[in-house]
């Protein structure tokens, strides 16, 4: 890797956004349209020249390590950012006639949010100094709290944005002590150098302990892992539906890549410390998130249940890259761990988008009971979302199974099969839950005939079409990943040798 001082070439494809971001600013200022149309064309613009950039880095092997340590260029780098840009681009048109009918366009600055969130996720992706790890957060969360305010006349988002303000804030101050204790014990920020003051084996073993707990902890936060959930819930129901997408989608993507990068890349040597420590929030996310999304009525925050417990599975291909210091089935695990995170985004993605197109200006599609005889007005529909809720619950050939089972794989090659069992056990409770979905639309009769089923019909005929194409694509993509996962398995593999 070579390693410069101030190489701008590699940090090109977040200089471009910046740009970008603040030329669609201004002209969303000037723009006296009241669809933005501009605005949304141009933020859709923009993530496709940042998909190109970030694919030709890519492909040229661009890799390096610049801006004084505090910025890293390498395979996994590339990967996670195409795939953010993808999510986020998802996400925008989605929640475009969503944002449209409920006044969220007015001021404009939803793109402009979204996009300066993507710019934190960036700078958290390719962080490799704890500095620019915060600055990335701080970043990204800023503008998330800003987006789930945006309806300000909503009681119900302003009280989702002041909660997750307010813990949001409370984690990072978690992550900052457990990083100023992390400084403090090796006189390091860089993750490289605190790697080789941790092997030499001379900093003093209780401030690192200290340190590690908590950012263990804030690393736990930002992922929605429990016991530190208990803001998701409340946040992915308060907030509107289309930034519940922006939350629960491409920011999962960049807490992995910092979780990752801190865990594995500085503080590998402490693995004895911070394993034990992903077991039990493993085994408390899948606990917590299933039993507790089995007693909810609101689709949203059942999603937001099941979020806790794929972490769960997130947290489990972590920890099963430390057996003995050996780092071949360390490979092999962050990666099953890295393709589990990939394929949950895209579920999430078709689930969300689902409740958005279902959505109309005055109904909102948040309880699963308005999914009742969905199958009667709308086969395809009703079909596709049976393709997410099978996907989510690991039932094969989707792609949720083998994404399960290349993690439960990496836990019993690292020797832990109780902990394997254990997330079997609660995977088999979790998708009863998901098959309540798939009973209420296929086998439920449709409540007050008349209205709601006037109110879906109509939602439906108007949807624009790309916002069919791309709900369509996003189930026939869970299929094809399903039957043939190799190919992005290989890229995970590829990304994080």
């Amino acid at each position: 890797m070579m390693h410069s001082q101030f190489d701008f070439a590699l940090a090109a494809p977040e200089i471009i956004l910046l740009a970008l971001g603040l030329a669609i600013l201004l002209i969303d200022v000037l723009s006296k349209h009241a669809q933005r149309l501009v605005t949304y064309w141009l933020t859709l613009g923009t993530l496709a020249v940042l998909t190109v950039v970030s694919w030709a880095q890519w492909q040229a092997g661009v890799q390096g390590v610049t801006f004084h340590g505090l910025y890293v260029a390498d395979n996994l780098s590339h990967l996670l950012k195409i795939a953010s840009y993808i999510a986020v681009a998802a996400t925008v048109i989605y929640g475009h006639a969503y944002a449209l009918e409920r006044d969220m366009l007015r001021s404009g600055e939803l793109y402009t949010l979204i996009l300066f969130a993507l710019l934190g996720q960036m700078v958290m992706i390719s962080a490799s100094n704890l500095v620019s790890i915060y600055l990335g957060l701080e970043l990204m969360s800023l503008s998330l709290y800003a987006l789930i305010a945006l309806r300000r006349d909503n009681t119900v988002a302003t009280e989702a944005a002041m909660k997750y303000f307010v813990l949001g804030a409370l984690a990072s101050g978690f992550l900052l002590y457990g990083m100023s204790m992390i400084y403090g014990a090796t006189g390091q920020l860089e993750l490289a150098a605190i790697a080789q003051v941790l092997a030499s084996g001379e900093a003093p073993a209780m401030a690192l302990a200290f340190g590690v707990v908590f950012v263990v902890a804030g690393l736990a936060f930002k992922l929605g892992a429990a016991p530190f959930h208990m803001w998701v819930p409340d946040v992915y129901q308060g907030s509107p539906t289309g930034i519940t997408l922006v939350l629960g989608g491409a920011p999962k993507l960049a807490a992995f890549a910092i979780t990752l990068r801190l865990l594995t890349d500085g503080l590998h040597s402490l693995a004895f410390d911070w394993q034990p420590m992903l077991m039990i929030l493993a085994v408390l996310s899948l606990a917590i998130g299933n039993l507790t999304a089995i007693m909810q009525t609101n689709f949203k925050r059942m999603l937001a249940y099941s979020t806790i417990s794929h972490m769960g599975f997130v947290l489990l291909g972590l920890l099963s890259g430390v057996i003995d210091g050996k780092p071949d089935a360390a490979v092999g695990a962050y990666g099953a761990s890295l393709f589990y995170i990939l394929t949950y985004v895209l579920t999430t993605l078709g689930s969300f988008g689902m409740i958005l197109l279902l959505a109309r200006n005055g109904f909102e599609c948040e309880e699963i009971s308005d999914l009742k005889g969905l199958n009667r007005k709308h086969p395809w529909y009703a079909a596709i979302l049976l393709l997410l809720m099978f996907s989510l619950a690991g039932i094969p050939p989707l792609v949720g199974f083998y994404a399960k089972l290349a993690v439960l794989q990496a836990v019993v090659e690292a020797g832990m099969v109780w902990l394997a069992v254990v997330a079997v056990i609660f995977s088999l409770i979790g998708a009863f839950y998901y098959l309540r979905v798939v009973k209420v639309v296929y086998f439920d009769e449709p409540e007050e005939q008349g209205l709601q089923a006037q109110e879906q019909a109509v939602a439906l005929a108007v949807t624009p079409l790309c916002q069919r194409g791309l709900i369509s694509l996003n189930g026939i993509l869970l299929l094809v990943f399903g039957i043939l996962p190799g190919g992005l398995m290989a890229l995970c593999i590829q990304a994080l040798q």
